[in-house]
């Protein structure tokens, strides 16, 4: 699942099903890919059990499937005072360098993982 949700254009895919089913053409058209990269993505995130599918006469239409994001959740949540902990921390420690000699890395990786959680809070709200 985490490798379903780690690209952006299928966080954006995930996002777009929220509230509606929608076919791959009208999908395709909100994004600069083709049908057929849509449909692979799709299928990543059918694979993971994030969406479903059905036949509706020649078109194939996706809903998102949430549950398995509450699980997602639920580890996240584990987290949340790991994060609360080091996100206490002064504002130096934000610009003290790394072991590499830079500060990003380590903002950036806190920042990835804060928009995936807004992420499957937003898509849980949703829902």
């Amino acid at each position: 699942m985490f490798q379903a949700v780690s690209d952006p254009t299928r966080r954006s895919l995930l996002v777009l099903l929220a509230d509606r089913e929608m076919a791959i053409a009208g999908m395709a058209k909100r994004f600069p890919l083709s049908r057929t990269a849509v449909n692979k993505h799709l299928r990543v995130l059918s694979a993971a059990g994030l969406v479903t599918s059905r036949r509706a006469g020649r078109e194939t239409r996706y809903r998102l499937r949430p549950e398995p994001l509450a699980e997602l959740k639920e580890w996240l949540a584990f987290f949340d005072r790991y994060w609360d902990v080091k996100l206490a921390g002064s504002k130096r420690s934000w610009n003290r360098p790394t072991a590499d000699g830079g500060g990003r890395g380590r903002r950036q990786a806190v920042f990835r993982f804060l928009r995936m959680h807004v992420l499957v809070d937003g898509l849980l709200q949703i829902w």
